[in-house]
C-alpha cells in the first residue's frame, strides 16, 4: 500500500467533489493499493494561511507518492509549490491533466516550460470532455457519464502510480538527512512539522523509495 498525495485546487464544490470523487476512484481501481490524501480533508482552516501551508507540506513529504492536478488555464500557484518542494524531496510524482484546453510554451506539455523535465515525474493528459460526451451518447445521464469519465480518468493514473512506485531515488542517499534537514529547515516549519519531516525519511527508507 502505498500513500499518494493529491495536490490540486479546492477553492469549489466542484473541486472538493473532482477530488474525492477521483481519489476514491483510484483506490477502488488499484485494489487499495494507493489510498490518496486529500488535503481538503485535513487543512487546519483555523490555524490560519502558515498553518494551512506547513500542514500541506508536511503531509505531502509524508506520503510515498504524489498526484499533481495542473487542470486549468494557469495551473493553481498553490500546486505548482507543492510541486517543486516534492522534487526537492525526490517524491514519485505524476503531473495529471484532464483540462483539454491548450496553453504554455513547453512544446508537447500544456504548460509553462519551468514545470517541466524534472526527474522521477510521469505526465498523463486526458481529454475529460471526450471521455464524458462518448459515454453521452451511449445513452448515460449526465451524472453517470461523469461517473464513467472519473473511473476511466482512475485507469489511466493506477499504472502511472505503479511505474512511479518502481521508479529508484535520485537522490544520492549520503545526501538523504541533509536534504531532508534542510526541507525541515528552510520553510520555517515549527519544530513538531520539522520533527515529522525528519520522521518521513525513516519511512521512505523503509519502503525504499530513497
Amino acid at each position: 500500500m502505498f500513500s499518494v498525495y493529491f495536490a490540486g485546487e479546492l477553492f469549489s464544490g466542484k473541486h472538493l467533489l473532482g477530488n474525492a470523487a477521483l481519489a476514491e476512484a483510484i483506490s477502488q481501481v488499484s485494489n487499495l493499493q494507493f489510498i490518496c490524501v486529500l488535503p481538503q480533508t485535513f487543512e487546519p482552516r483555523n490555524l490560519g494561511p502558515k498553518g494551512i501551508r506547513d500542514e500541506d507540506l508536511v503531509n505531502l513529504v509524508n506520503c510515498d507518492l504524489a498526484i499533481f492536478n495542473f487542470d486549468g488555464g494557469e495551473v493553481d500557484s498553490g500546486t505548482v509549490v507543492e510541486y517543486l518542494f516534492a522534487k526537492f524531496a525526490d517524491i514519485p510524482s505524476l503531473l495529471l491533466r484532464t483540462d483539454f484546453r491548450r496553453a504554455g510554451d513547453a512544446g508537447d506539455d500544456p504548460w509553462n516550460l519551468m514545470m517541466s523535465f524534472y526527474p522521477r515525474t510521469r505526465i498523463l493528459c486526458l481529454n475529460s470532455m471526450d471521455i464524458y460526451s462518448l459515454s453521452i451518447r451511449q445513452g448515460s445521464s449526465p451524472v453517470r457519464a461523469a461517473q464513467d469519465m472519473i473511473e476511466a480518468v482512475a485507469r489511466q493514473v493506477v499504472p502511472e502510480l505503479q511505474i512511479l512506485a518502481e521508479s529508484k531515488p535520485i537522490l544520492p542517499a549520503e545526501l538523504n538527512e541533509p536534504v531532508y534537514r534542510w526541507l525541515s529547515v528552510f520553510p520555517d516549519f515549527p519544530s513538531e512539522s520539522a520533527d515529522r519531516i525528519l520522521a518521513a525519511l525513516a519511512q521512505k527508507k523503509a519502503k525504499r523509495l530513497l
